[in-house]
């Protein structure tokens, strides 16, 4: 096990992404955060916070469920997905979206979030924002625009990220 961000790394890192965010939309107009279910909402409740308390603005935020999008949940041989809520309690018609998840791997949970996004309206446009990018595992034509850390990996290897408010510490390890 190899730490990738530690405690102070990963608080950082939550910074920079923030500030990123803001320089690019300003004052988020029209401008919404939706964090993926149930990974990227760690990340997303720290993202909207930090934004929050850094520009004194309330951004509109929401939490994602793409359980029954995904393209494997009725594959034979997998274990039941348990779905998480969805609260989204806005429409997304002409809004910029800035969607984040916590490890941008396959690209399979990005394309499923993007299909349950049309359910809620449909985007002016769609960012993303991952704290970690593993971008040699790639299976479909998906980039984040926000990246805490790249890292390469091999197939046989896991990135966990731990978040205080779940599992008592801030941390992100590369696991073989």
């Amino acid at each position: 096990m190899k730490t990738l961000l530690d405690t102070k790394q990963l608080d950082i890192t939550l910074h920079r992404l923030a500030h990123q965010l803001i320089e690019n939309h300003l004052q988020f107009q029209d401008t919404v955060i939706i964090g993926i279910q149930p990974r990227g909402v760690w990340l997303s409740d720290r993202i909207a916070e930090l934004l929050g308390r850094i520009t004194g603005q309330k951004i509109p935020y929401g939490k994602l469920d793409i359980t029954f999008y995904r393209d494997d949940v009725h594959q034979a041989g997998q274990e039941m997905n348990v779905p998480s809520q969805t609260d989204v309690p806005f429409s997304i018609e002409d809004k910029n979206v800035i969607l984040v998840d916590d490890v941008l791997h396959t690209g399979r949970t990005i394309r499923s979030a993007m299909d349950a996004l049309i359910d809620f309206g449909r985007p002016k446009g769609v960012e993303l924002l991952v704290l970690i990018d593993r971008h040699f595992s790639r299976e479909l034509p998906i980039q984040p625009d926000y990246v805490g850390q790249t890292i390469d990996t091999i197939i046989t290897q896991k990135v966990k990220v731990y978040w205080n408010e779940k599992d008592g510490k801030d941390e992100v390890v590369l696991i073989d």
